[in-house]
């Protein structure tokens, strides 16, 4: 027989909010590879992604750069660095508001309808991939807990649908 030990066993989280957000942190690397496999192939970030489906929906009309980042998944540090890539491809255009030349209005091109019409399926694959083992219900009941999750920390200013 071994011999006992006299110390308690070692928790693993100092706190239930602990274990529930390294769960999160854990399945959001887990799911986010899957996500960077499909853009990396048509050299996309995943931010990228967001912002060009953004246009895609905004069209015909344009969004402030401002705004764009605003409605982002996730904050992009370097809203100009994201944009000057996409438009060195030819996959969105910026103009300035001639009314307020601080105001940059940023719109896609037919190069990025293309590129986002050829990614729809294999963006649907890729969420399948990454959640379709979970029920309808199973999925409703994590979206209003990731939403309650969220509420305190969303401003007015950056409400997310």
């Amino acid at each position: 027989m071994p011999p006992s030990s006299d110390k308690p066993a070692a928790k693993r989280f100092d706190s239930p909010e602990q274990e529930a957000y390294l769960h999160l942190w854990r399945t959001y690397d887990r799911l986010k590879a899957l996500e960077e496999r499909l853009f990396q192939q048509y050299d996309l970030s995943p931010q990228q992604y967001n912002a060009l489906r953004l246009l895609r929906a905004a069209q015909p009309d344009t969004i402030p750069t401002l705004a764009l980042g605003a409605r982002l998944i996730s904050r992009a540090p370097d809203m100009t660095r994201l944009l000057d890539r996409l438009e060195e491809r030819q996959l969105v255009e910026r103009q300035r508001r001639p009314e307020n030349r601080r105001v940059v209005e940023v719109g896609i091109t037919a190069t990025g309808i293309e590129l986002l019409d050829k990614l729809d399926e294999q963006v649907r694959q890729c969420n399948h991939e990454q959640l379709g083992h979970l029920s309808k219900q199973s999925l409703a009941q994590l979206v209003a807990l990731l939403a309650e999750a969220r509420q305190p920390h969303e401003t007015p200013d950056q409400p997310w649908p």
